[in-house]
């Protein structure tokens, strides 16, 4: 329960297609009015690099007040914010229902989007989170091959920190020319689909630019648990990057683009009696959360957003209705699991830890705090450290803890904790363990 409120959380619709949304004054008259709330409160000090750059400023001012904090400035606490969600959903006590009406992410959201429309991006954010082209572009058989190599070469790493200011430290994903489209088309089966509960055991996977270029073999443990529980699973037929990338990045056009692309086809989808999922946290919560925000009067957002499940969740689902094949094969052991923020903010709970605890002799310990990795926050040269400072927490916990196996949702913040770890050396998805406990 929150304090000041007895009633729910809720989210109201971005407005970004309001002129209300471009106003620069309007903006800051609101930045200072939530700023002043956050100074007051201070409870997500812990949570990200945004609040310390706020409280920093207000701290360091002539008045130390919020008024005392030049609006220029205003900006420098927008570009820490990485949209993660956490503190709307687990700290701010503030959020609508309650007459402070604080919906911080979605302020940062705001103030980011009129920095894009009035600064645009550098070459390097405009490249990274053109997922699509980026990735397509380099995983082409052979270049592939060559930039894998070159990602692990000192003399490549610092050209590339000094020329797009890309962290050299920074573990970069593997490129891979043989898709996750390619390897899974050959292993779907024709399974006539059993409806449970509310899922219709007819499922639609929609990649996503990571699962298909970074992630393949993802593709193939899904396929092969979804059809080893008797589910339906198909490819999405064509997709774009869901947008998360631009959405961060405060590029709402992009954005639009993107949904145009990829809700006719996921809602036609729908239409055919397929629900829908995908290995990517970021990429659930899109489609979830954010588009439906963006387009809360468009029906075909509204009924992708209906059809949308984590894959756990869905899995679970089947299980609570009794139709989850729990006769497994293998123990997992130890098991730390790192709780990635974007599938804590569906309000779905912990999921892949109840589905991983059916199998006997697995102990599954899941850790609930950010990475700080976010895609792109990560490898910045600039912001580098910082996602080594919030990612500590949970990295000292995997390393007490000296876990058999190590796993996150998200690959991303998988692979950037399993780097920093002293105990782990690499990271794994949830999928990808429940195939092995099959013996599949």
């Amino acid at each position: 329960m929150r304090e000041g409120s007895i009633d729910a959380p809720t989210r109201h619709p971005l407005g970004w297609q309001d002129d209300s949304f471009w106003n620069k004054d309007a903006l800051n008259d609101e930045l200072e009015r939530v700023f002043d709330v956050c100074h007051g409160c201070r409870r997500c000090v812990s949570l990200c690099d945004a609040f310390p750059t706020l409280f920093d400023l207000i701290d360091e001012s002539e008045t130390m007040e919020v008024d005392g904090v030049n609006k220029s400035d205003y900006q420098n606490v927008a570009e820490q914010c990485y949209m993660c969600d956490l503190c709307y959903l687990t700290k701010c006590p503030y959020v609508p229902p309650h007459e402070f009406n604080v919906d911080f992410p979605h302020l940062m959201l705001r103030a980011k989007a009129q920095r894009f429309k009035e600064n645009g991006a550098s070459l390097r954010d405009r490249t990274l989170t053109s997922t699509d082209r980026l990735l397509s572009a380099t995983s082409i058989p052979l270049v592939d091959v060559t930039v894998n190599a070159l990602n692990q070469t000192g003399v490549f790493r610092k050209a590339l920190s000094a020329g797009l200011d890309i962290h050299h430290e920074a573990p970069l994903p593997k490129l891979h020319s043989k898709t996750l489209r390619k390897r899974v088309k050959p292993l779907i089966k024709d399974i006539a689909p059993t409806p449970v509960g509310n899922t219709t055991g007819k499922v639609a996977l929609y990649a996503t630019c990571y699962g298909n270029y970074n992630s393949p073999s993802l593709g193939e443990d899904f396929v092969k648990v979804f059809q080893h529980n008797d589910i339906h699973i198909d490819i999405v037929p064509k997709e774009q990057c869901c947008g998360m990338p631009k959405f961060e990045l405060g590029d709402l056009d992009s954005v639009d683009a993107l949904k145009r692309a990829n809700i006719p086809v996921l809602a036609k989808l729908v239409d055919e009696g397929y629900d829908l999922t995908a290995p990517i946290p970021s990429c659930v919560l899109m489609y979830k959360q954010e588009l439906p925000l963006m387009y809360p009067e468009d029906p075909d957002v509204l009924k992708v957003q209906q059809a949308f499940y984590d894959p756990f969740e869905y899995l679970w689902a089947r299980h609570r209705g009794d139709a989850l094949n729990t006769d497994f094969q293998t123990m997992l052991g130890s098991v730390a699991y790192q709780v990635a923020c974007h599938q804590r903010v569906q309000n779905i709970g912990l999921k892949t830890r109840d589905v991983l605890n059916l199998i006997s002799g697995s102990d599954i310990t899941p850790y609930e705090r950010c990475s700080g990795h976010d895609g792109t926050y990560a490898v910045k040269k600039e912001t580098r450290d910082k996602s080594v400072k919030i990612a500590r927490p949970t990295v000292r916990k995997v390393d007490e803890q000296a876990p058999d196996r190590f796993i996150s949702d998200c690959p991303m913040a998988g692979e950037h904790i399993a780097h920093l770890s002293e105990k782990v050396d690499r990271a794994e998805h949830p999928m990808t363990l429940l195939r092995e406990a099959y013996g599949l």
